[in-house]
């Protein structure tokens, strides 16, 4: 690897450029771990090996998770939901993440923030970037599809004597950071997550976005809405909805989503300091604050950002037991689509109506990647299945009945362990 250090000497971005493959590894998201200065960490480090979550849990937040909200969403002290007041141009919500890394950097607090930006050539790739001023964190606004090997520039890190820093990332990032953080030596660490489960390659994001208009060069922005529409928006200034129920998913090849994100167990991307999302936002963002760090965090911002309490509504137990369903019949890593088109308009209509909301939606969201994880991994890799589904994640799917069979579990871990519970 090397960094590409911008002729404008003034310029604090240091871009990670590729200088080869990352070491092939079967189950693989590129955290950047297997192209840094020790690639035998991925043993170690890697969330698709061998994760153990109660001990990263107990060394990051002082305690595993506990109680029936945490089954969902790890350890935590608060969940709200949050905009900023002044919402920042370019962002994907309202840039609460970004503003974070830009209060950290402002305050002195840190002196580094690692986390991407877009291509110089493709505005969707993501490029792992060491930022060391506010302002060019701009750039990082918006949301990227595809690998980017973040954790490849924790070599610079250290090279440059940085001893305080910021990290955005998703959760197998973050897994491999938090599994290597000792090593790291730094006096300072300050982790802001995003949510992920179903990411992919940018080429195959470019096929998508071809699948959705027929200028898709022209769209510069795309997310997945909790009121279960996809909101697109266009260089031109117009915008596109379209209901969850109506994308072409049909359309795209069965190994759209690689295996990794079809057996992801932590989509909440539960051992950050505070996770910033949608998917409990009812249309604003959705704050996970899990512990002191993450408080201090979300204080940083005092008056620059509106919190609530989030709402909930719907019941999500028939959503999620047809999406088990679907995966269980599904030949490939997509599910089926067996419902009538002529029924899918109505779908559409009533789903934001009558569907889950907000926490529903988010508990919902869990429990199908719950479930996801589980059906896919018995299909393709059913000797690591004992390996890579920690016991919540079984705790989970048991609710729909989805329960282990001999040798899914640990020695440790018995049924009982993972039965349904109130």
């Amino acid at each position: 690897m090397s960094i590409d250090i911008p002729e404008n000497k003034s310029s604090a971005v240091f871009r990670f450029v590729a200088d080869a493959s990352a070491p092939y590894r079967s189950m693989c998201t590129d955290c950047g771990v297997s192209r840094g200065a020790s690639p035998a960490d991925c043993g170690k480090a890697c969330q698709f090996i061998q994760p153990d979550y109660p001990t990263q849990e107990q060394q990051v937040h002082g305690r595993a998770r506990a109680g029936a909200a945490e089954v969902f969403f790890g350890v935590h002290q608060k969940i709200f939901k949050a905009r900023l007041k002044k919402p920042a141009s370019g962002a994907q919500w309202t840039g609460i993440t970004t503003r974070l890394a830009e209060v950290l950097l402002e305050a002195g607090r840190v002196e580094a923030v690692l986390t991407v930006v877009p291509d110089s050539e493709d505005r969707w790739k993501p490029v792992p970037a060491l930022l060391t001023r506010s302002e060019d964190l701009q750039q990082a606004r918006g949301m990227r599809m595809g690998y980017a090997p973040l954790l490849a520039l924790l070599d610079e890190v250290q090279q440059r004597g940085i001893r305080k820093l910021a990290v955005i990332g998703i959760p197998c990032q973050v897994y491999a950071l938090r599994a290597l953080q000792a090593k790291q030596q730094l006096d300072e660490l300050f982790v802001i997550g995003t949510p992920c489960s179903d990411n992919t390659t940018t080429k195959n994001f470019h096929k998508f976005l071809s699948l959705l208009s027929p200028q898709p060069e022209t769209i510069n922005y795309l997310e997945f809405r909790a009121d279960y529409h996809v909101e697109l928006r266009f260089d031109d200034g117009h915008r596109q909805t379209i209901p969850f129920l109506k994308l072409p998913l049909a359309n795209l090849p069965g190994d759209f989503f690689p295996l990794t994100c079809r057996s992801c167990v932590d989509y909440t991307n539960s051992l950050a300091d505070i996770t910033v999302g949608y998917m409990g936002g009812e249309g604003d963002q959705w704050l996970i604050v899990r512990n002191e760090r993450g408080a201090q965090l979300l204080s940083l911002l005092g008056e620059e950002v509106d919190l609530q309490t989030p709402g909930t509504a719907g019941r999500r137990k028939n959503a999620v037991a047809g999406f088990k369903s679907n995966v269980e019949r599904a030949a490939g890593g997509l599910p089926l689509r067996t419902m009538p088109d002529w029924l899918r308009p109505v779908m559409a209509f009533l789903m934001p109506r009558i569907g889950p909301r907000g926490m529903e939606f988010a508990r919902a969201r869990v429990e199908m990647k719950a479930i996801e994880s589980i059906l896919h991994l018995r299909r393709e890799k059913p000797k690591q299945l004992r390996a890579m589904v920690p016991q919540h994640v079984w705790q989970l799917a048991s609710h729909y009945g989805l329960t282990p069979a001999p040798g899914e579990t640990p020695r440790s871990a018995s049924s009982e362990d993972v039965g349904p519970r109130s």
